[in-house]
């Protein structure tokens, strides 16, 4: 049985970005519906390009003009049901902090785990997470720290192997931290190995009577 695929309406999705070669914010894609909300909330006008209309704000807005009427945009065409892309860069809601505040985030929820854990492989799983060879977070940092030392090295003009006391102490703590890696690592598999609690049971003769001892 040959199943059929189904017909997508790509031209009527919207994407809305800004062109890198002019500056401008243009809005590509969606039917006439979508072109009378992008004119009327967002401040869009209509365009001719050499692959079709196309719409666009004006020329010389400021760039958090461009952010709002672009958000404002995406979010009347979603009310009004069509498919939006919106350039995260245009996004007025996005805050410039927010790698920062997810990564805060990700921190507490570790310390969450660890607080609410009931089993040592939790704990190993959060240890894993902080310590793990590649992806571990105390690895990545420092690599960070490493690649650090070495380019303020270079900025600064110092040859290998001469550098100032401050970034020569950077390989003390790249070393450190690798040896800080290493023993969680084996407090993880310690901890990972623990065997798991028992539930507890009834001590002999502690057992409670049955109704019937009472008949």
């Amino acid at each position: 049985m040959t199943v059929k695929e189904p017909d997508f309406w790509v031209l009527e999705y919207v994407t809305i970005t800004k062109d890198p070669r002019t500056g401008l914010v243009v809005a590509i894609g969606g039917t006439e519906k979508a072109a009378d909300i992008l004119q009327r909330s967002g401040g869009f006008i209509t365009a001719w390009g050499p692959r079709g209309d196309y719409h666009r704000l004006p020329h010389g807005l400021p760039v958090e003009q461009q952010r709002l009427k672009a958000t404002t945009a995406s979010h009347a065409l979603l009310a009004a049901g069509h498919s939006v892309h919106l350039d995260p860069a245009l996004n007025a809601l996005a805050t410039p902090n927010d790698d920062y505040d997810a990564a805060l985030r990700y921190f507490a929820h570790l310390a969450a785990r660890v607080f609410a854990a009931e089993t040592s492989t939790e704990i190993a799983e959060v240890l894993t997470e902080i310590a793990a060879p590649v992806h571990g977070l105390l690895p990545l940092l420092r690599e960070v720290v490493a690649l650090a030392g070495t380019v303020a090295s270079d900025l600064r003009g110092t040859a290998p192997g001469e550098e100032s006391e401050p970034l020569a102490r950077l390989g003390d703590i790249d070393n450190s931290m690798s040896q800080a890696a290493d023993i969680i690592l084996h407090a993880r598999n310690h901890t990972a190995r623990a065997p798991r609690p028992t539930a507890p049971t009834s001590q002999p003769g502690t057992a409670r009577p049955s109704a019937s001892c009472h008949r």
